[in-house]
């Protein structure tokens, strides 16, 4: 990568390492585990009240900061859900986003008012979106506008909202980093202190060796065999509509410049290796809201991003800039469980 690497790409480097995180931070990190143990304590007590939607609630949430997946899964589950006649609503915080909500979120939105992922979600879903600071209100405004079913985008930790399912989305190549909690290491709660959710989807080969002990930790044991999901590439298009979608393969053996402003963006730059392209890295943090100046190399090698970042820099899209966009794929019988116990969860509420 050229020039000097952003801190949060170097952060998640160490977080993600297999081995102990910062012993000067492990005060912070003992003080942030004791919170959280704290807070759903308080919830599980009903010290704190948790609120229903009106609706069931399935969550689809990371136990990790970074990206895992979640966002391609939760369309995954929305498609075929409708698929099965019940309408369905996502709501999101929509990181990123001005707007506090609830507001709808369509195709054609500003990303500036309601964030990338939900404007990902929008053109993807064919659902209902609302975006919502306050995660209650917007997950309500779907349920009034006719929604069946609620899929809430990320917030496992949001434990206000009142759910009927949870969804643990684990990234195979990165599993649970060091194992320790914020700021030391990537996880955002105990493990030992949450309930086991009602499945575990591991996003590629489960290669970390943080892996094995976590899925056989009784917090996440009890959710049954992980299923398996992949993140597949759809071939590359122009950021400026022009031609057709190009087939990945066809930059095999080309040098190109690979940007990343996601949560996980080694995983970005590994998928475009796998089809033999000589990469150049350019990882910025998630969400960064881009300049041109920033996608200006000093050569006029093909740029190809995300889509997500392609949402943050459309408005000075060039025949240089291409993006690859990608979907959640199951095998059958994994897709199959999947929703079942989804199902199972949510039939008495429905």
């Amino acid at each position: 990568m050229s020039g000097r690497q952003p801190i949060e790409p170097r952060l998640t480097g160490l977080w993600y390492r297999e081995r102990a995180g910062s012993s000067l931070l492990a005060p912070l990190a003992w003080s942030y585990g004791a919170l959280m143990r704290a807070r759903r304590r308080a919830y599980a007590s009903g010290w704190v009240r948790t609120e229903r939607a009106g609706r069931p609630v399935v969550v689809v949430g990371n136990l990790t900061v970074g990206g895992t997946g979640k966002t391609p899964l939760t369309i995954w589950l929305a498609r075929q859900i409708s698929a099965r006649g019940l309408r369905v609503g996502i709501v999101s915080r929509g990181y990123g986003g001005q707007d506090a909500g609830p507001q709808e979120v369509r195709p054609e939105s500003d990303w500036r008012q309601v964030g990338d992922e939900p404007l990902l979600l929008a053109r993807h879903s064919a659902c209902a979106v609302v975006v919502a600071k306050d995660r209650v209100a917007g997950a309500r405004a779907l349920a009034a506008g006719g929604s069946d079913l609620i899929l809430a985008d990320d917030g496992l930790q949001h434990l206000r909202l009142g759910r009927d399912c949870e969804i643990v989305v684990l990234d195979g190549a990165r599993g649970l980093g060091n194992g320790q909690l914020l700021p030391a290491g990537p996880l955002r709660e105990p493990l030992r202190s949450r309930p086991p959710p009602d499945a575990v989807v591991v996003n590629g080969a489960a290669e970390h060796g943080s892996l094995r002990a976590a899925l056989e930790s009784a917090a996440l044991r009890s959710a049954g065999p992980p299923l398996a999901m992949r993140l597949v590439p759809q071939g590359a298009l122009r950021l400026d509509g022009q031609g057709t979608p190009r087939p990945l393969r066809e930059f095999g053996g080309s040098r190109v410049h690979a940007v990343a402003g996601i949560g996980n963006p080694a995983r970005f730059f590994r998928e475009l290796r796998a089809e033999g392209i000589e990469v150049v890295e350019h990882a910025f943090p998630d969400h960064h809201r881009f300049a041109a100046r920033e996608l200006d190399f000093a050569d006029s090698a093909p740029v190809l991003m995300t889509e997500k970042d392609a949402v943050r820099c459309a408005a000075f899209a060039d025949p240089r800039l291409w993006y690859v966009p990608v979907a959640a794929q199951f095998a059958e019988r994994e897709g199959n469980e999947l929703l079942r116990r989804v199902l199972a969860k949510v039939g008495g509420r429905l």
